[in-house]
């Protein structure tokens, strides 16, 4: 079996078509997908050393696949992190992250503004396991040093936030929790690799789903962790091995060729989204645009020095709450109601109706998740086609 050469003398884009190849004797162009659940041995000696870790090769894909190695290999080089687990979802790679190297009596600050899966796993099942949870507001550093405690264990925050695009100070959150032994998890879907890299800034553990701007074309589920050798290899290793959150071979594969064409579709996505902030921002139903790349964002400066762009997604607020909101949605075209983002298709969705449904409205209020808000995924339409859908559905409104 033939393998790449190494990829840390490759630019990102190069690294995303060409990083973790593995060829087999067949020595095929596209990568091969082992759909195999099992392996099988030369002899009983030889699967006794496998088991014992004394012999590389594959035991069981619940624990490893050739495929998967390839899709952990072309990430970990993406991101730079020494190492990277997939999963079988985003929620997956969130919920192992977090539990993986817990126990009862321990401590985890995490960001208020949080999709209502992650707020679940943090507010319901870490607690029911006896783990204290404390939840600050995202863009408040000082608020983020208040919280932390000697027996703080994990600091978890997105940046930017789902769905009114916050941006969280990477450096200094990540420094704060350091100073009492945290562990720094970022979910850093919104920004994807390539605007964004948390470990650069001080993270210690980047989360993904790759269901979105990795596959890119609304396929297939799967999630990733990236993070030290040590913490990959060890606790979430077991954590994933035992409980089984397996991705499987087909969805590896499909995110695999998804990550040959990333940097193409980012780069269009980006310049849509940056566009139609503007766009909607010159109209007078618009109450609020939510973009880290507009000057008028409360943390514009964070975000042009830790992403470098204003990223694929945009938010805005229309005058009239709930019911403008609802007939601007429906009477869109070209864009999709969708609660999935990253998408080739422009996707857009109602948070307080659907992802953030479940929050208090104390709460959803607090974070700026409205009535009239609602959150656009850009695709990589053509940006006049899609200027003049959301123009007649504004005249909707």
């Amino acid at each position: 079996m033939s393998h790449s050469p190494d990829s840390a003398r490759w630019r990102p884009q190069t690294r995303l078509v060409h990083a973790g190849q593995r060829r087999s004797p067949h020595g095929e162009t596209s990568e091969a997908l082992y759909l195999t659940s099992g392996y099988v041995y030369d002899s009983a000696q030889a699967a006794e050393a496998r088991f014992r870790g004394e012999a590389q090769g594959y035991v069981y894909s619940r624990y490893a696949n050739p495929t998967l190695t390839m899709v952990e290999e072309r990430l970990a080089a993406l991101e730079g992190a020494e190492s990277c687990r997939m999963t079988a979802s985003g929620m997956a790679a969130v919920a192992a992250s977090l539990l993986a190297p817990l126990k009862s009596g321990d401590h985890i600050v995490a960001a208020d503004a949080l999709f209502g899966s992650t707020l679940f796993i943090l507010e319901e099942i870490c607690k029911g396991f006896g783990v204290e949870v404390t939840l600050v507001r995202a863009p408040d550093t000082a608020a983020w040093g208040r919280a932390m405690r000697p027996n703080t264990k994990i600091v978890f925050f997105e940046t930017p936030t789902n769905p009114t695009l916050e941006v969280v100070d990477i450096a200094a959150v990540a420094a704060l929790g350091h100073e009492v032994g945290a562990q720094v998890i970022v979910d850093n879907v919104f920004s994807t690799p390539l605007l964004q890299s948390p470990l650069q800034h001080g993270a210690d553990i980047v989360v993904y789903s790759t269901t979105k701007h990795i596959d890119g074309q609304g396929r297939c589920l799967g999630g990733a962790i990236l993070g030290p050798s040590e913490y990959i290899t060890g606790p979430l290793h077991d954590y994933l091995k035992h409980t089984g959150p397996a991705l499987s071979p087909f969805n590896a594969w499909v995110a695999l060729k998804g990550l040959e064409t990333l940097a193409l579709r980012v780069r269009a996505h980006v310049a849509n989204a940056r566009a139609l902030a503007g766009f909607v921002g010159e109209s007078r139903k618009i109450a609020r645009v939510f973009y880290p790349g507009r000057p008028d964002h409360p943390q514009f400066e964070t975000a042009g020095r830790q992403m470098g762009d204003g990223g694929p997604l945009v938010a805005f607020e229309l005058k009239g709450g709930k019911a403008a909101a609802f007939r601007f949605l429906n009477a869109l075209e070209l864009v999709l109601i969708s609660n999935n983002l990253g998408d080739a298709k422009s996707l857009v969705t109602h948070p307080a109706t659907t992802t953030h449904q479940r929050l208090e409205p104390d709460l959803r209020a607090a974070l700026g998740i409205t009535g009239g808000l609602v959150r656009l995924s850009a695709g990589i339409e053509d940006l006049e086609d899609l200027k003049a859908d959301l123009a007649q559905a504004l005249e909707a409104v």
